[in-house]
């Protein structure tokens, strides 16, 4: 599987319409819908599609968003489908041209939009790495060393939270850096 961590913008043109794709990590979705909704007033279609793990199940969600059902949403769908994606969102702006361009023809254009958003970004992509979160407690002697112990071991802390005797802390990383970090806290 592959996945994201930056914004990629690509447009094509079809019969006078302007399709602007937008990828992007997924947990970014309502914040760039927002600020593409205000960026693009006179847009007509905001169609968007994402793929993402939630508890280990994969999540997928797409809208048409006034077009035709099953003309715009579920090709962006099966873009990231067929490209593996995880963890990734497009959203495509289309400008309306004056041309009706039909099932088909709406098909095709969202499509080749999301396709070369990708086809034409690729570098962009790394391999996804399944992360999970774990929770921790430690005493305030140890915070220092734990905090040293998580960049050493590349741990993300996640959360923190200061209690009146200790800390308890949110902690993401895959698996083997996990059990890595936790014989090295162990340890000492």
């Amino acid at each position: 599987m592959k996945t994201l961590n930056q914004i990629i913008e690509h447009s094509i043109q079809v019969k006078k319409s302007n399709f602007l794709s937008f990828i992007f990590p997924c947990d970014e979705f309502e914040e760039r819908m927002r600020i593409l909704r205000a960026n693009h007033p006179k847009a007509v279609h905001f169609v968007f599609a994402y793929r993402k793990i939630e508890d280990g199940q994969i999540i997928e969600r797409f809208s048409d968003d006034g077009e035709p059902k099953g003309s715009s949403g579920m090709p962006v769908l099966n873009v990231l489908r067929g490209h593996d994606m995880i963890n990734v969102a497009i959203i495509v702006v289309r400008y309306f041209g004056g041309v009706l361009l039909g099932i088909g023809g709406l098909v095709r254009a969202y499509t080749q939009s999301a396709l070369d958003c990708i086809k034409f970004h690729h570098l962009a992509f790394s391999e996804y790495v399944k992360k999970e979160s774990f929770d921790i407690v430690c005493q305030y002697p140890s915070f220092s060393r734990l905090k040293y112990l998580a960049k050493q071991y590349e741990i993300e802390i996640v959360k923190e939270d200061f209690r009146t005797y200790d800390i308890s802390l949110r902690l993401r990383s895959t698996l083997e850096l996990k059990k890595a970090f936790l014989k090295a806290y162990q340890d000492n």
